[in-house]
């Protein structure tokens, strides 16, 4: 298989780090919150036998330090991506994303539609005033309280272990150690989410799209209808016992759906 490389890349917005592998058409891979690159790191090289495969973290989460102003938004977050790929050079290219990344990379579609040639949201929620409202009365996931006796760990773990494999104990280490990585940001991304008005940008997507739906992944699997219906030509793809670690809890199956989504796809 093709070696996964990482670099640091100087953008017009700060830097960005970046994990690479194979060469062809460009593919941009998006996190979910509060996870970093790694979360493809099974799957770059599967995608990098055909493509030119860029997975980045997002800004404040992996390797990529926060804004200094510490204020994310999903539309700037995307701009940042599209700055990275500025520096790269790449005027046109795909871009896949999972949960937040799912946000992110329709943002990205929507805001400048002539460069995403296609669009691939894996487990995307659908942010509108009902989602907000109701989000807004609950506490955030993996909002937790740092403290010294180390019970915080317990709680990040506990509070995601419902949506892993039953016993499968290294996708919930992965996901601790990019939570603790995020440095106090772990819940950030989730509101960040929720402030996102997608009912007015959802429209603007015009570029091939694929919905891909984690069956058992009750966060976002409820909204996959939602977003058929306002991107009435996208494809749909479910994934049968998918979780909210979809990409590497089966990457095999999340490479195939995205590969095949793409080779469809005119030149």
């Amino acid at each position: 298989m093709n070696p996964i490389k990482q670099h640091t890349i100087t953008t017009a917005l700060g830097p960005v780090h970046v994990a690479r592998c194979g060469q062809g058409q460009p593919l941009l891979l998006l996190h979910q919150t509060p996870r970093s690159w790694r979360e493809y790191e099974h799957v770059l090289p599967l995608l990098g036998r055909g493509f030119d495969v860029i997975a980045m973290d997002t800004v404040g989460y992996g390797d990529t330090p926060p804004f200094a102003d510490g204020d994310p938004s999903i539309a700037r977050w995307a701009a940042t991506a599209l700055a990275l790929m500025d520096a790269l050079g790449f005027a046109a290219f795909v871009v896949v994303g999972h949960h937040t990344g799912a946000v992110i990379a329709m943002e990205m579609a929507a805001a400048s539609p002539t460069r995403v040639r296609a669009l691939v949201l894996s487990s995307c929620p659908y942010v509108d005033a009902e989602r907000r409202a109701r989000h807004g009365q609950h506490a955030v996931v993996d909002g937790v309280t740092h403290r010294a006796d180390g019970g915080h760990l317990l709680d990040l773990w506990r509070g995601r272990q419902a949506f892993y494999p039953e016993g499968d104990v290294a996708l919930l280490e992965r996901f601790v150690a990019d939570a603790l990585r995020a440095d106090g940001r772990a819940a950030q991304g989730h509101l960040t989410v929720n402030r996102y008005r997608m009912e007015d940008r959802i429209g603007l997507v015009r570029c091939p799209t694929l919905l891909i739906g984690a069956t058992a992944d009750p966060h976002a699997y409820p909204a996959v209808p939602r977003l058929a219906q306002a991107i009435p030509h996208a494809q749909r793809v479910d994934i049968g016992g998918g979780m909210v670690p979809l990409p590497e809890q089966m990457p095999q199956q999340f490479a195939d759906v995205v590969g095949g989504f793409l080779v469809g796809l005119p030149a």
